[in-house]
């Protein structure tokens, strides 16, 4: 099944009349998961024809309102829609209490489990391992305490030959097993590698999202080596002070990061308002990294079709 990454807000803490602030949605297996919920993006998500229902996992970044003053509009109108299955909701530790102070505060009573897992550490932590994919959360160094995500596909299985299956005389009841990785034993008791009967299977695909952060070596090694990352570049290279001042990224430390990963592709976005034609910020990371591509609102990318961008 392909992922594919649809942005919702690619704008910093102003909006404007083309981008709304931060939210991705990230579709995997057909399972979605929400990433960051700006202001407005409950609309988007409407606009893009995106099934509410689906939602099942929510994940904010940190504590600043153009990543999360979204949310609570979306947590009342899954319960006007009649939710009824539980929400993972994955964000810093000290928002729990906040948040549902808010709810209650404004009245706001969900019919449905919101499930809270908080965020902290000096390190990368699972916090997400199912069927498909495992998520880990990743420490940023931002002006209040914030963490990246990262989306991996788990190892496909490996596809047995069909003349392995006639050769071997391989029983239909052996063959999960053996896609497994298992070696296959005759009834004379020979052992068949694997690797002698299999090839490998669909190579899985990965996405990294670094929201709020200056740059910082270490976060090349949280994000090594994924098919996309999304790295925010607020500003361009000239403005490196404000940058570091207000713990944001440049352009140009965007791509560093990326080259220093070795990724496969870049996404830059969280563009400041100051910036109406973003296109000389793209220009600015592939000066470093070439492969630099912007974030646009009600754009998908297809991580299966990165190479041919």
């Amino acid at each position: 099944m392909p992922m594919k990454l649809t942005i919702l807000g690619s704008s910093s803490a102003l909006p404007t009349s083309e981008r709304f602030p931060s939210a991705h949605v990230l579709n995997a297996h057909e399972r979605l998961y929400l990433i960051d919920c700006g202001e407005g993006t409950q609309m988007q998500l409407r606009k893009n024809k995106i099934r509410f229902g689906k939602i099942n996992h929510i994940f904010i970044s940190h504590l600043h309102g153009d990543h999360l003053f979204g949310l609570y509009g979306l947590l009342s109108t899954f319960s006007l829609m009649g939710r009824a299955t539980p929400l993972h909701l994955y964000a810093p530790e000290n928002y729990h209490d906040i948040l549902f102070s808010h709810l209650s505060d404004f009245d706001i009573h969900l019919n449905y489990e919101l499930d809270f897992i908080p965020l902290s550490g000096k390190d990368q932590i699972i916090i997400l391992d199912d069927k498909y994919l495992t998520v880990t959360s990743f420490p940023l160094e931002h002006r209040v305490p914030a963490f990246g995500f990262l989306f991996k596909e788990k190892p496909y299985d490996r596809n047995i030959t069909r003349e392995a299956i006639e050769q071997y005389e391989i029983p239909g009841v052996r063959i999960p097993a053996i896609k497994k990785g298992e070696d296959y034993i005759t009834k004379d008791g020979t052992v068949i590698k694997n690797e002698d009967i299999t090839i490998a299977g669909k190579e899985s695909l990965s996405y990294a999202y670094c929201s709020d952060t200056k740059y910082f070596k270490r976060l090349a090694s949280f994000v090594k080596g994924v098919d996309l990352l999304y790295h925010e570049s607020t500003f361009d290279m000239s403005m490196e002070e404000l940058a570091l001042t207000t713990g944001h990224s440049t352009t140009s430390d965007a791509a560093k990061t990326a080259e220093n990963a070795g990724v496969k592709a870049l996404i830059i976005g969280h563009f400041s308002a100051r910036y109406r034609d973003i296109n000389p910020l793209v220009e600015e990371a592939r000066t470093i990294f070439p492969h630099t591509f912007p974030a646009i609102d009600g754009h998908t990318y297809d991580l299966e079709e990165m190479n041919k961008w």
